[in-house]
């Protein structure tokens, strides 16, 4: 009986470490921020490029890959000039008050400010309102951040 307890108590301590460490403020798998695409790349070349884990750059809790060296480092010299806003949440989702994942290929540059979406479905709808979209998704997002952010 003590056994049974003690296996249920550690399962759900570590349930429950593993949901909070997937609770970021920045959309990312195992680590890696927004699938491993470029953020610099969306810039210069108007385009999603997928990065090299080996050039890479940590900053606000995850891994950032880069296609080259110059991106990492203009990276690194202004990460928010670059980093997609909402921390690469869907956009449209973040004004419908939720978080959701993105596809590198669904992605707008809007005053110099790069926002990803779910699909290329969502980026219809996104398009059809993006200056309400994305006020609404600014009054949203300080109650959607994590915690830890916060802090």
């Amino acid at each position: 009986m003590k056994t049974n307890l003690f296996v249920l108590l550690l399962f759900l301590v570590s349930t429950s470490v593993q949901l909070l460490a997937q609770e970021t403020d920045v959309f990312q798998k195992d680590g890696i921020a927004i699938r491993g695409y470029d953020p610099v790349a969306y810039f210069k070349q108007s385009k999603p490029v997928k990065g090299q884990e080996t050039i890479s750059h940590d900053w606000n809790g995850v891994k950032w890959l880069f296609s080259s060296e110059e991106n990492k480092e203009d990276f690194k010299a202004n990460p928010e000039k670059f980093a997609p806003q909402f921390g690469g949440y869907c956009a449209y989702g973040l004004s419908e008050n939720h978080k959701s994942p993105t596809e590198p290929e669904a992605f707008t540059i809007v005053d110099d400010k790069l926002y990803l979406n779910y699909n290329l479905k969502v980026k219809e709808l996104w398009k059809k309102d993006i200056s309400g979209r994305i006020k609404k998704a600014n009054d949203f997002w300080p109650a959607l951040m994590s915690k830890t952010a916060k802090q």
